[in-house]
Formats: C-alpha cells, structure tokens, sequence
C-alpha cells in the first residue's frame, strides 16, 4: 500500500542521518515535510532572539534542501494535538514519522499525538537518532538505574559496542514516487516565519557568529575535521574561557537543534582518530559526546531532573531568593567584570565557552549569590544557542554541586580564574568597552584602582559601573560552610552515593 506520509521536524533539523525521514520514504506516494511552531516550545518567554535567528535559519535550510529534492516544509502554526487531527483529515495522512525525543514535555506530547494518530487510523513510526545510543537501553544494561558516574557510563557503552553508523541523507532516487503537493497559497500558509512575525527586533541583534542549518553544520565540522592535529589532541580543560575566538568547536548548537547528528559527528571523529595517537574521554572529542549521552540518560532515569525538590539525586540546599541579585548577574551588573563580559557576551552572541558557564554558575549559586540553580538554568535556556534541557539541568546541577560533582570547597574566583588565561583582560575589554581603559592591574577588580586611574580611564566605580555585588573573600568561605550544612541534612544513602569519587571534566579552578 502507497502511504501518505507527514514526517514530522522537531529537532533533527536536517536530512543526514535521519532514519525516521527514510521511514516516510518507504512506500510513499505523498510526503508532508512538516514542523510545527508549538506555543509551549516556541515563546518569547523561554526562547532569546538568538535562538530564534538559529532556529529560523535552520529552518531555511531544511526548506532549501528539501526543495532540492522537489519537496518542500510546511511550517504550520499551532499546537500539535490541535493542529494534526486536522492535517491528517485535509491531507488524508496515513502514515506519521519523527525522531524519538527523551524530553518529558515531548513524550508526553508525542503519546497525545500518537493517540490521536490511532484514532485517525494513521500509522506511526518513531526511530532514535538525536542520541547516540537508546538511552532506555543503558538504563537497562545498568540494573535498571541511569549511571551517576562518568565512569560508570563508559562501562555501559563499552558493552553495548560503537554507536550505530548514521544513515545517508535521501537523494533525488529516494524521492521517485514520493511527491510534495505544493499549490501558490502554500507559501502564505505554511512559509518559514520571519522575526518580525515572532515578535524580535531585527534591528537588536548584532552579527551572526553561528548561523543555523544543516549546512552550515557540516561545513563547520568539516573544516574542524581537517585539523587532525587539533581534533587528535583536543583535550576540553585546556581550551580557554575567554579566548576572543572561540577555543572549542562551537558546533554543540548545531547538535542540540539536530542540524548536524550526534552520530555523524562521532564516527567522523573516529575516522580521524583511525591510526593516530589521540587524546580519550572525558576530556577528547569523543568524549564530550559521551558527557552528552551521559546527561541525557540522567534525564530519563531521574525523576524531576531540572528541579531540585522531588529529584532524588540532588542535594536540597536552602537558596535564598533574591531577585536584585538575580537580575545583576543576568544583566551583567554584578560589578565583576569577568562574570559581567561572560554575561554580555553570552546576551550578544548566545554562545559562551564552558569553563565560563562554569565560573557564571558558580558565582550564582554556591560561590558568591546563593542563588538557586533552577534561576540560572531559565536563563541559560534562554540565551544559549545550545541551551538543551538534559544538558542544561545536569550541568547546572554538577556547578553548584547539587549532583555528580561533590567538590563544593572548590570555587572559582571570579578574578582569578580569568587571569590564568587573560592577564591583560583583553576579554573584559572586548564585552565591557566601558572598562577598556583601566590598566591590566585594575581591569579585574576596578574598584581598587585609585580614583586617578579611574578618571583617566573615563569609568568611575559605583557611577559608571557597578561596585562589587560581594566581598567574594568573605562570602565564599561563608557559602561553604552553607554547603556542608546541605550536604550534612542529606540521608544516609544520599550521603553515601556523594562518597562516590565522579570524574573530574575540569582540574581548573
């Protein structure tokens, strides 16, 4: 039987490695490119104007390609259980593919949608390929448990084997008999939005570091792939957190919005690393790839992974609620420059290096504000290109000690730590023009530089800019007696899993 077919885009933006497109092709006489602007997943709440210019961007892209291959997307407006019983009448749909997400909003949308799809006697077929492994898999080969070490995991993966190869992207053959219906009244209907129509100001955004789609993707990776030196010795804790460019890929973007595979990108880095001396997990390439999948099955096997309360293996920490505190530190006003230029620059760019993550995450919770990790994790959702909810939730979790890291004595300075990397702050100066005048001596703690010198660099502290938020000296030795007082109220079994030495993704502090 010939099937109408919708394939159905969420992430998995693009047409490599995309099993559940190749799973519409089978048997199709009509293919339905579909993504759907869902109000829960796309607001101006939770979603910042660099997200949408990526989002956009890919979409375009994955529009461009499927033209080429005499297809084309329909962006359709609206909430998917409303907007498919409606979809499936109009176009007589009997068969419905996307690519399987862990999210618990998507699983619980998507068995909304499966229902509904039963109802309307169409067929659904859903296949894995956003992570490298089936993470429900893992679970299993763990006792049942998502692993809580990094070690642990890399025991699990080694038995299950390499990820599965990705799947080639469809070719014109591929198309033969499956058409696009497309009609004039299509692009007014279902045409990719613009930003004006998503409610963002154009005219706000600065230049794009990191345009969206699939293209780009794999143009990026390919130019990183040519550097086998750098690939082969890559090792995460000695890239630096401000560096004017950036010292990491920069194509985690890419893979949280599914333009470029998990998959793909890990067997081209097995290619290069064919033969050749090469650094390991947790600090190789692959590696990070791993800390991705490791996180995600986090997600799946913990309850309540981004909250604190209700989530069994967080500490329970009672953070104080301070929202002049919380705005400084989102609007880059907590007088320190270094946590001021990572802020402003992750505002402008939507991309910061994640040693600098670190140092913002600290200084929010643990360090200096003893702010709840759930504030910063909405906004780090918010501004980050790569902002991922698995991700997201257990990095923000190991930053302020909550969970995996239990090292809460160890905190960043928020002067030191940049000048191991940048003495002169050339960083600082880059985000914070205001301050590009202070001599390097005073660039990381302004407020000590003699009136003279803060005349002369045309920036007076406490006018200008901001005195310090905190005496960090004083606070953080406070914190961590707060921290140990946290991890003293734990239960005997929660005590005894923190026991349990996780490898260390960093030795920098």
């Amino acid at each position: 039987m010939a099937h109408t077919c919708v394939h159905w885009f969420r992430k998995g933006l693009r047409l490599h490695d995309n099993p559940a497109l190749m799973a519409a092709l089978r048997d199709c006489k009509e293919l339905y490119p579909v993504f759907i602007l869902d109000p829960h997943l796309h607001n101006n709440t939770c979603v910042g104007i660099n997200r949408w210019r990526f989002l956009v961007g890919a979409l375009k892209d994955l529009d461009c390609s499927l033209r080429g291959l005499n297809s084309r997307l329909f962006v359709v407006r609206g909430k998917p259980e409303e907007v498919f019983p409606e979809l499936f009448d109009r176009w007589k749909v009997t068969k419905l593919t996307y690519e399987y997400d862990t999210e618990p909003y998507s699983l619980s949308r998507d068995k909304t949608v499966a229902t509904l799809a039963k109802e309307h006697g169409v067929e659904v077929i859903y296949k894995i390929s956003h992570t490298l492994y089936d993470t429900e898999r893992i679970i299993e080969e763990n006792s049942g448990k998502a692993p809580l070490t990094y070690n642990r995991m890399q025991v699990i993966v080694k038995t299950l084997g390499p990820p599965k190869r990705p799947v080639p992207a469809p070719t014109i053959e591929d198309m033969q008999g499956a058409m696009t219906p497309c009609s004039e009244n299509h692009e007014k209907k279902y045409g990719i939005p613009t930003l004006e129509e998503l409610g963002q100001d154009a005219a706000a955004l600065g230049e794009e570091q990191f345009p969206g789609g699939e293209q780009e993707a794999l143009r990026r990776l390919d130019k990183h792939m040519k550097r086998t030196g750098w690939v082969c010795s890559f090792e995460k804790p000695q890239t630096s957190p401000n560096s004017l460019s950036p010292s990491t890929t920069v194509l985690s973007p890419y893979v949280t919005f599914g333009c470029l595979s998990a998959r793909t990108f890990w067997w081209r880095l097995a290619e290069v690393y064919q033969g050749k001396k090469h650094s390991s997990p947790p600090v190789s390439l692959h590696g990070q790839l791993l800390w991705r999948e490791f996180f995600y099955t986090a997600s799946v096997g913990i309850s309540n992974f981004n909250k604190m309360e209700g989530n069994p293996v967080c500490t329970q920490v009672d953070w104080d609620t301070n929202p002049e505190y919380l705005a400084a530190w989102r609007e880059a006003r907590t007088g320190f420059p270094f946590i001021d230029a990572i802020m402003t620059q992750l505002r402008q760019e939507g991309w910061i290096h994640h040693l600098a993550r670190h140092a913002v995450a600290c200084f929010l919770t643990r360090g200096d504000l003893w702010i709840s990790w759930e504030e910063g994790q909405k906004v780090f959702e918010e501004l980050l290109l790569d902002g991922d909810w698995a991700l997201n939730a257990g990095n923000w979790q190991w930053l302020s000690a909550s969970a995996f890291f239990h090292q809460y004595f160890r905190v960043y300075s928020p002067v030191a730590f940049g000048k191991k990397t940048d003495k002169n702050g050339d960083y600082i100066k880059k985000y914070l023009p205001l301050l590009k005048k202070f001599p390097a001596e005073y660039i990381y703690e302004p407020w000590k530089a003699p009136r003279s010198v803060q005349q002369a660099a045309g920036c007076i502290v406490g006018k200008d800019y901001p005195q310090p938020i905190a005496k960090h000296e004083v606070i953080s030795k406070k914190n961590i007696q707060r921290m140990k007082l946290a991890y003293a109220k734990r239960s005997g079994d929660s005590a005894e899993s923190a026991n349990k030495s996780p490898v260390k993704r960093q030795a920098v502090f």
